[in-house]
Formats: C-alpha cells, sequence, structure tokens
C-alpha cells in the first residue's frame, strides 16, 4: 500500500483528490496538510511514501517545503500537483528534491500511474515541463554567464562521465548514450550512478539542468 500525504490550501481540491484516490486499492491517504509548514511536520510524524504537495500556498510554499523535506527526510517522496507551470517554479521543485511535477488537469488515471512511478523511484514530468525546467536553466545562466563559478564536485568527474552527463543533458537514455560512446548499456549504468553520487544528484533530471548550467 502506497501511503500519501495530500497537502493543498484549498480544501475542497483535498477533498476531491482524496476521494479520487482513495478508489485506487493500491492508495491509502494519511493525512492532509494546508500549507507546506504543516505539510513538514506531518510528513515527518505521518512518514507517507509519496507526499502530493502544491506549491503556491500560505506561511510555506511548496518549494520551500520541499526543500526542508530532502533535508530532514529525504526517503519520501514529493510528486508536486499544481495549476502553475512557471519555467521557476518547475526547476527550482526539481533542483530542490521533488520527484516529479504534474498539473492538475492530469487525468485521476495517469495522476495514479505517477504516484506509484514516483514511489517506486522514477521521475514524472507532465507534458512539456522537462523542456520548461532546462529552458529556464540555460536562459538564466546565459544572464548570468560571466559570474557562474564551476562547482568543485564537477572535478570529481572523469572526462567519460563528463560525456556521459553532457549526453543526458541532450536527452540520450542509456542505450542510446551506450551506442554513442561505444560502450556497454551496464557500463552507462555504472557512469550514471557514479554521477548521482559524485554530484549528489537525485535523479537524471537534476543531473541533466546541472549539466545545462555548467557543461553545455
Amino acid at each position: 500500500m502506497i501511503r500519501v500525504l495530500l497537502v493543498d490550501d484549498q480544501s475542497i481540491v483535498r477533498e476531491g483528490l482524496s476521494s479520487l484516490l482513495q478508489t485506487q486499492p493500491d492508495i491509502e491517504i494519511v493525512g492532509e496538510a494546508e500549507n507546506g509548514k504543516v505539510a513538514v511536520e506531518r510528513s515527518l510524524d505521518l512518514q507517507p511514501d509519496v507526499v502530493l504537495m502544491d506549491i503556491r500556498m500560505p506561511i510555506m510554499d511548496g518549494v520551500a517545503a520541499i526543500r526542508t523535506l530532502a533535508k530532514q527526510a529525504p526517503e519520501i517522496k514529493v510528486l508536486v500537483l499544481t495549476t502553475f507551470d512557471d519555467d521557476e517554479y518547475v526547476t527550482h521543485a526539481m533542483t530542490y528534491g521533488a520527484k516529479g511535477y504534474l498539473l492538475k488537469d492530469t487525468p485521476s488515471a495517469e495522476l495514479a500511474q505517477a504516484i506509484r512511478a514516483v514511489n517506486r523511484g522514477y521521475t514524472q514530468l507532465g507534458p512539456g515541463l522537462f523542456d520548461k525546467a532546462i529552458s529556464h536553466a540555460s536562459a538564466k545562466d546565459n544572464n548570468a554567464e560571466s559570474s557562474i563559478v564551476t562547482p568543485p564536485e564537477l572535478d570529481q568527474l572523469t572526462a567519460r562521465e563528463r560525456e556521459v552527463l553532457k549526453l543526458i543533458a541532450t536527452g540520450h537514455n542509456n542505450r542510446e548514450i551506450a551506442a554513442e560512446l561505444y560502450i556497454a548499456e551496464r557500463t552507462v549504468k555504472n557512469h550514471v550512478n557514479s554521477i548521482l553520487r559524485s554530484l549528489d544528484l537525485r535523479d537524471r533530471t537534476q543531473a541533466a539542468i546541472f549539466a545545462n548550467k555548467y557543461l553545455l
């Protein structure tokens, strides 16, 4: 059973989501929160598997809550569900630790599938949101290119790992990277794991954003 905490400042939205998701045999709603501060408190208390998090909320917004949970309870997965597809929100949410970002017009069946995928450790992004995150990171970097300081963690990567990271940033999967670099797919997987570990990143989406900022 996947234990889910619902976070939204509108009670009618929480009630609707609860009604929809409770029909799923493998999903249990363990609690609700009306803002990010309460979400953090209840997450630490209830230890849900997945937090379904809104972005714009009073007292503490979703991005701040995501950042706090990533530090205090990194084992809890956060899936953003919001009406806002602003580039900056998407980028910050994913950079600070969210495992997914969906819009509220997502069909209920797809939302349930996304919760399952996030619970298993996969990243879930709504249509077009990956491009928004990458575009925002690239635009921000272009505007402040002269002030960018390369993070020291980048020096830990080997030349091959840098090649793999660049290909991740351009959307290549492991099989495509293996073909591009003439190496085994298992070797690519090892490189990806090493990259994430060296850069202290959670998944390929964060790696792609990082690469667009510092390598491309």
